[in-house]
């Protein structure tokens, strides 16, 4: 057999197990794994590294306008750029329909920013801020059609959240078409509450936005979506589980037999509320949910071991130290109206591998169904994503356990401006990145440069995946409606 590409002599690493073979690769798919393999017409050295599936980050924000009205610091270009650099081969933005857009309009604006400019493969969420009978009727579906089948909804932010009659809609919607639902699930009268009485007080730095988050709002909307999605019977993913009891609820929930998934981030693994009470610069923190205190990591990394937590997600939030992102009125700017996110998109990996591989509290074939498999496999992308096997994309990356970095933002790609992990030690690196067999990145042989034209990455149409099948099960109300004959229409 005649290949393209021959990764020799590494460790190729799957969600399953660890096997020294070499990899043939022909036409950007991998066509062969054993020891031995004939010659190919490229050869890659991978002796003494480990050869990955590339990451798939499926919660980003990119070119994406907030909210506030804030477009994020980051294009599709320097985006997946600084994905690539990181290990990230694919990637899943959020396409945002705010209150008065009309979806198929937004639809259409986003495939066309990303098809110029993204660099590796993609789909899209939507973000559903408006569900009006068009948009439950006629434009999801025919989004849903198109392999968009996941969206997220707000239950928090003035301009973006649903009430609870809107979420069962949407819900049922879900259900109906087979779709995902991701849910941000704070409880918006405790924080509104909370900011309005620290904002008449005086109390205005970026330590207070903590303060107004609290753990309790994390609980509450937990515990109120996974009542909603047990009365409509079909899976929610809640997303950037921050607290220890978000996880004891998905894993209360989970228990019971509700088809409930969750994702963490970096930022609740490795970051405390402490980084925030930093006075002004303590913006460069600030996301919500924020980031908790020693405990509650703790909790999110157990959540990622049991399976209570299913993904590790970046939640890359860009938005760059200045006017036009976190300091809209310099100085002058309350924690009510600086733009909330966090870099974190080239990093997520690294950090997972240096303080979850390399301390021992993950495995490393852990790290690769927490960073790109079980993404494929939950969002419709296996089994062309996700893994290194026969018949699968040739998305690979070539890690270097040994190879030390020093995080400073001038290493990074985005255009955030700066990283809240800066002056870290980490310790495995991403020193070959490939998409569809094609090296992007070699930090060898090309130190810092990337092999990949504006445009090459292409849309992913994702398929039904089994999560969304619903659980099956129905609380004793409906299970008697529909003995009466009067079945819910959903």
């Amino acid at each position: 057999m005649n290949f393209d590409t021959v990764i020799r002599g590494g460790t190729v690493v799957t969600a399953e197990l660890s096997q020294d073979v070499d990899v043939g690769i022909t036409n950007g798919q991998v066509v062969a794994l054993g020891a031995g393999l004939p010659p190919g017409q490229r050869e890659i050295d991978a002796r003494g590294r480990l050869v990955l599936p590339g990451g798939i980050d499926s919660h980003c924000h990119i070119e994406q306008v907030s909210s506030f009205g804030i477009l994020c610091a980051d294009d599709f270009h320097s985006a997946t750029v600084s994905a690539a650099f990181g290990g990230t081969t694919t990637v899943i933005p959020f396409c945002a329909q705010h209150r008065s857009d009309h979806i198929p309009e937004v639809l259409a604006d986003y495939h066309r920013r990303a098809a110029e400019k993204a660099v590796i493969d993609y789909g899209f969420h939507l973000i559903v801020a408006n569900p009006d009978e068009q948009t439950l009727a006629t434009d999801l579906p025919a989004a849903i059609d198109t392999g968009i089948r996941s969206f997220k909804i707000f239950m928090t932010y003035d301009r973006m959240r649903l009430h609870d009659e809107q979420i069962l809609d949407v819900l049922a919607t879900a259900r109906r078409h087979g779709a995902l639902t991701m849910v941000h699930a704070e409880n918006h009268g405790i924080i509104s509450w909370l900011a309005g009485r620290m904002v008449g007080q005086g109390n205005v730095a970026p330590r207070y936005h903590a303060v107004c988050h609290t753990r309790s709002s994390e609980a509450e909307a937990f515990n109120r979506v996974i009542a909603l999605a047990e009365v409509v019977d079909t899976p929610i993913l809640i997303v950037h589980v921050s607290t220890i009891e978000g996880v004891s609820a998905i894993r209360a929930a989970r228990e019971r037999g509700v088809k409930v998934f969750a994702e963490t981030c970096p930022q609740y693994l490795f970051l405390t509320a402490k980084d925030i009470d930093r006075g002004l610069e303590g913006a460069m923190f600030c996301c919500s949910p924020p980031p908790r205190d020693e405990a509650a990591q703790q909790a999110c990394w157990q959540g990622l071991l049991d399976g209570t937590l299913s993904l590790y997600s970046s939640d890359h939030a860009p938005y760059r130290f200045d006017a036009s992102g976190k300091l809209p009125k310099g100085e002058k700017t309350t924690f009510k109206e600086m733009a909330n996110g966090v870099p974190g998109l080239e990093l997520r990996l690294p950090l997972l591998y240096s303080y979850g591989v390399g301390s021992g509290r993950i495995s490393i074939n852990q790290f690769v169904q927490l960073t790109a498999t079980r993404h494929a496999q939950i969002y419709g992308l296996g089994p062309a994503k996700g893994t290194i096997a026969v018949g699968a994309d040739a998305d690979i990356a070539i890690w270097d356990p040994k190879h030390r970095v020093t995080v400073d933002s001038a290493l990074l790609h985005d255009n955030a401006g700066y990283t809240p992990y800066a002056g870290r030690e980490l310790e495995g690196w991403p020193m070959l990145v490939m998409s569809r067999g094609e090296v992007l990145i070699d930090q060898v042989a090309a130190p810092g440069q990337i092999n990949a034209a504006r445009g090459r990455g292409r849309f992913l149409a994702r398929e039904r995946s089994d999560a969304l099948q619903p659980a099956g099960r129905q609380i004793p109300e409906i299970a008697q409606l529909a003995a009466w004959n009067t079945p819910l229409s959903i």
